[in-house]
C-alpha cells in the first residue's frame, strides 16, 4: 500500500511541477512581448509567437493528460495485434498497424519493443505483440483497443477487387509487483523454442524463446525478443498477468453492464473504426464519429486527434 501512495504522489508532484513550468514559461513569453512593444522589434514578436506555438502544443498534451483517471493509465502499453478474417490482407493489415503504433511511439519519444511475432504464410503478419514504454503509453493506447476494419483494393488480387479483412487489437498495463494477481504455478505450462526473430546465429542454437500457457483459461502468452531464456520468462509473465488482471475487470465490467462475457467475433459490425483507402479515403472512429480524410497521416502515426476524441467520448 505504501509503495501505490508513493507512486501516485510522485506523479501527482510530477504534474503540478508541469503545470508550474508552464505558467514560469508564460510569465517570461508576456515580459518579452513587453519589450518586444516598447522597443517595435519584429525579432522579439516573432521569438513570441514561436514560444507561445511551443507552449500551447505543451498545454494540449497537459489537457489530454488530465483526462487519464484510470488506476493504471500511467503504465507501458502491452499491444497485441491478431489478423481476423481477410487471409493474407488480413495478415497485411497487422503489419500496416503494426507501423503505425510504432510511428506513434516514435514521435512521443517512447521506447518500442517488439515481444513476439508471427509472420504470414505469404506476406503480412499473422500476430505481433509490442511493449511500449513511456509516460501514460498504456492511457493513450487504451482508445486502440477493439476490431479495426481495411477496405482497398488488395496487392494481392490479380483482378485489382476490392477487399475487406480486420484485426484486432489488444491492448493492456504492464503491471508493477504492487498489483496482486490469483496465479497458482500448477495452472501454467511453461514450453521452450527457438526464437524466429532477428539475432543472428544465435536464435538458430539456442531454445531461448518462452511460451506460457495457462491452462485453466487457455490464455497464451509467449517472448522471444530477448537472447536470455530468464529475461523472456520474466517478460512472458508479465504479459499473462496482465491478460489475468485485463479478464478479470473485463468481467467484472460484463457483471455490472449485464452483457456475460463473450469476445466479439473479428469479423463484420463489431469494429471500432474503419479505415476506408477505396472508393475514397476516409478514417471513422464508429465510438466517437470522429473522422479524418489523411488516410496516410494517420497510418504514419498521427493518431492524436482519434486518442482525444477518445478520451473526451469516455470521460
Amino acid at each position: 500500500m505504501a509503495q501505490k501512495v508513493q507512486k501516485a504522489h510522485g506523479q501527482l508532484q510530477e504534474i503540478i511541477n508541469g503545470w508550474e513550468n508552464k505558467w514560469s514559461e508564460l510569465e517570461e513569453v508576456d515580459l518579452l512581448l513587453d519589450m518586444g512593444v516598447e522597443e517595435n522589434d519584429n525579432d522579439t514578436f516573432n521569438e513570441v509567437a514561436l514560444r507561445l506555438t511551443d507552449l500551447q502544443d505543451l498545454v494540449a498534451v497537459s489537457e489530454v493528460e488530465c483526462m487519464f483517471s484510470g488506476e493504471h493509465d500511467n503504465s507501458n502499453a502491452i499491444i497485441t495485434i491478431h489478423a481476423g478474417a481477410g487471409g493474407t490482407e488480413a495478415q497485411d493489415w497487422v503489419g500496416i498497424l503494426l507501423r503505425m503504433y510504432l510511428r506513434w511511439a516514435e514521435r512521443m519519444d517512447f521506447r518500442s519493443d517488439i515481444l513476439d511475432i508471427l509472420p504470414g504464410d505469404e506476406a503480412g503478419t499473422k500476430s505481433v505483440t509490442i511493449l511500449i514504454q513511456g509516460r501514460y503509453a498504456y492511457g493513450y493506447m487504451r482508445s486502440e483497443l477493439g476490431i479495426h476494419r481495411l477496405v482497398r483494393i488488395s496487392p494481392f488480387d490479380a483482378s485489382g477487387r476490392r477487399h475487406t479483412s480486420f484485426a484486432s487489437v489488444m491492448v493492456m498495463p504492464e503491471l508493477d509487483d504492487s498489483v496482486n494477481v490469483d496465479l497458482d504455478e500448477k495452472d501454467i505450462r511453461i514450453d521452450t523454442f527457438r526464437a524466429s526473430g532477428a539475432g543472428g546465429q544465435h536464435v538458430n542454437k539456442t531454445d531461448s524463446a518462452i511460451r506460457i500457457t495457462h491452462l485453466p483459461t487457455g490464455i497464451v502468452v509467449q517472448c522471444q525478443n530477448e537472447r536470455s531464456q530468464h529475461r523472456n520468462k520474466d517478460m512472458a509473465m508479465k504479459m499473462l498477468i496482465s491478460r489475468l488482471y485485463e479478464l478479470e475487470e473485463e468481467r467484472k465490467q460484463a457483471e455490472q453492464e449485464g452483457l456475460g462475457g463473450d469476445k466479439k467475433e473479428i469479423a463484420w459490425g463489431s469494429q471500432i473504426r474503419s479505415y476506408v483507402l477505396q472508393p475514397y479515403r476516409l478514417i471513422k472512429d464508429h465510438r466517437t464519429d470522429h473522422e479524418m480524410g489523411n488516410v496516410d497521416a494517420v497510418l504514419d502515426g498521427y493518431l492524436d486527434s482519434f486518442i482525444k476524441a477518445y478520451l473526451l467520448w469516455r470521460n
